[in-house]
């Protein structure tokens, strides 16, 4: 029987709804900064995030939204160039403290912690913007209560590979039988159990139709005592909210 040690977060979308609400909206910014005319809807949006990757995001755009559009540099650079912009769009929104983390984020953190388990990260989305979401939407040192923060272009491959969730599982020195992921999408959770890794869902606009069978719990979000989730699939032993309680009980029920 494994014991619980880690809990490893996906980002956008799981600790905040950052793909809505300051990604979508940075990209827009960007957009009007740099003269052109696009502008990314909530639904386009939606569809344009199965793209991992802002940079692979904006060049996958190009193919089948802009296909004569040809910029006057390389269009690599180009893309990294309007990316960087799109980041600082980001860190502004972050900065001025309008995105809230997702309900039982910060009570599960702050319950991890208490406990002694170690924290861990294991996104696609840069490290800056990872940084910016913590400090801001969380707690200016809270970076540091995290063991691993594995980000962006870390590693090689980007979600559905498992890289990232390797790459954080390495850095925690853990094995993967002894962390829980938590992810919001069905790419993240292919990535983490592709590492190995028993993986709870919360869902979001976004990702709620999506193929989660291998999922061991899937919720509309991770709950408070005052506000119960909603389980979509899975066991939650009777919990109302997800603890870890309940984490140690899907561990130790797979």
């Amino acid at each position: 029987m494994s014991k619980l040690q880690a809990l490893i977060f996906d980002v956008d979308g799981t600790l905040a709804d950052t793909e809505r609400d300051a990604h979508r909206v940075a990209f827009n910014r960007a957009f009007a900064e740099a003269g052109l005319d696009w502008n990314w809807s909530e639904d386009r949006y939606g569809e344009l995030i199965k793209v991992a990757g802002g940079k692979e995001r904006i060049l996958s755009y190009l193919d089948s939204d802009r296909p004569d559009f040809s910029p006057a540099t390389d269009l690599w650079a180009w893309a990294k160039e309007l990316h960087r912009a799109k980041k600082r769009h980001y860190q502004q929104l972050m900065q001025e403290g309008l995105i809230p983390l997702r309900p039982g984020v910060r009570r599960l953190i702050q319950e991890a912690r208490s406990r002694g388990l170690r924290l861990a990260i294991a996104t696609t989305s840069d490290p800056e913007n990872v940084l910016a979401l913590l400090e801001n939407a969380l707690a200016p040192d809270s970076a540091s209560w995290f063991a691993a923060i594995a980000a962006g272009d870390m590693v090689a491959t980007k979600k559905p590979a498992p890289d990232v969730y390797l790459y954080a599982l390495e850095k925690l020195a853990l094995p993967a039988d002894e962390c829980l992921a938590i992810e919001d999408s069905h790419q993240g959770l292919r990535a983490a159990t592709g590492a190995g890794l028993q993986t709870v869902i919360t869902v979001n606009r976004y990702t709620q139709d999506e193929d989660f069978s291998a999922a061991v719990l899937v919720l509309n979000h991770l709950g408070e005592p005052d506000l119960p989730f909603e389980a979509i699939a899975g066991s939650t032993n009777g919990a109302t909210y997800f603890d870890l309680a309940l984490a140690e009980y899907l561990l130790e029920a797979t």
